[in-house]
């Protein structure tokens, strides 16, 4: 039985359909070779190990940064025989794997933002100190969303955690982180500050914070963030563009709260300074009182003095210009008709009234020789 003979497109494109059934997608890690870019939309390269080479198409927005031949990566593809290029993969997604192909691929993005000024500290904001509501990103199984909330609730509690559950590694971290900074920075109401955090790991594992996308979210959100990566060797790219970084999850709690029990051993030290001055000063200004009311209590006493001199000295006078005085020194009053007579022309004929210090006498006076 002879074979059957396809044509070329039938050929193709039955190959095709047995690849979409049998590997509908693949992984494919190696080097990368002949990179390019084609009216800054297209990308082509090329995949390599010692034996063999395949052939990449993708589109810019699939990169996770800048590319530059020899880095590893690891692609996410279609398998794909096109009918005038031939066999190619087409990139689903692109990662940089190997510590020194990551090394080199964060080198080159940070140069890039840098020059765009995502770094500059004149770019960063002050953090809310403390925030009554904070957006949270990271995997919610892990231990660095245990840790951030344990020493938050330890320290200072009672704020409201808004918590968006996402991978912090692989191939899906890169778009939940990005989706979950939009998000946040959507809300009617959004949080006073954003965390986005993770435990330490290998450079693979930690890639996705030094992606592009990633660090251009954090450089755009317009709530301030704080970015905490449990690790001290490298610095991620996404820590760089951040408001401010923490070493650990534990830190950047410790950075947003402050500690309760420090707060209220200072109270309590506030507390005792204040009495402390209350009581100096009640002090002072009870003394301050008692030397007033005894200089109050001087003048009152010099004034009375003063006044019962003037008033002494007045009786003296009074005592002295009174006619019983006149009367006791031997003089008389003498009256007639109810008169005092001054003069002896006064005096008339008839009855008059001597009066003497020690009593009255009724005189008759016939005639008067003045």
């Amino acid at each position: 039985m002879s074979p059957e003979i396809w044509s070329v497109s039938d050929f193709v494109a039955v190959l095709n359909q047995t690849l979409e059934y049998a590997y509908p997608t693949v992984l494919v890690s190696g080097e990368l070779a002949n990179f390019r870019v084609s009216k800054n939309r297209w990308v082509y390269f090329d995949l390599k190990d010692d034996d063999a080479s395949l052939r990449c198409f993708g589109t810019v927005y699939q990169l996770p940064g800048p590319l530059e031949d020899g880095m590893m990566l690891t692609v996410r593809a279609q398998p794909r025989l096109h009918p005038l290029y031939g066999f190619s993969l087409n990139t689903q997604a692109i990662q940089v794997s190997g510590e020194g192909s990551l090394k080199r691929a964060a080198d080159l993005l940070a140069a890039k933002l840098d020059a765009e000024g995502l770094f500059a500290p004149e770019r960063k904001r002050l953090l809310p100190y403390p925030p009554s509501r904070i957006g949270l990103i990271t995997s919610g199984e892990s231990a660095a969303y245990a840790d951030f909330n344990k020493i938050l609730n330890a320290r200072w509690g009672g704020l409201v955690i808004e918590h968006a559950d996402v991978q912090v590694q692989g191939e899906a971290a890169i778009p939940q982180i990005v989706q979950a900074i939009e998000r946040f920075n959507a809300m009617a109401r959004p949080p006073e500050v954003l965390v986005l955090t993770r435990g330490g790991g290998s450079a693979d594992d930690l890639a996705a914070f030094s992606a592009e996308p990633v660090v251009r979210a954090v450089a755009a959100s317009r709530i301030p963030t704080l970015v905490a990566i449990g690790h001290e060797i490298d610095t991620s790219l996404a820590e760089l563009a951040a408001d401010q970084r923490a070493s650990t999850p534990s830190n950047a709690a410790e950075l947003l709260v402050p500690d309760r029990r420090h707060i209220l051993d200072q109270l309590a030290t506030y507390r005792q300074d204040f009495a402390r001055l209350i009581t100096q000063r009640y002090a002072v200004e009870r003394q301050t009182l008692d030397n007033v009311m005894a200089d109050a209590r001087a003048a009152v006493q010099d004034l009375l003095g003063r006044a019962s001199d003037r008033l002494t000295a007045d009786q003296r006078l009074l005592a002295a210009l009174s006619p019983q005085t006149a009367l006791q020194r031997g003089f008389a009053i003498v009256r007639q008709d109810g008169k005092v007579v001054h003069r002896l022309k006064q005096v008339t004929p008839g009855t008059a009234e001597v009066e003497f210090a020690d009593g009255r006498v009724a005189v008759t006076i016939k005639e008067n020789h003045g």
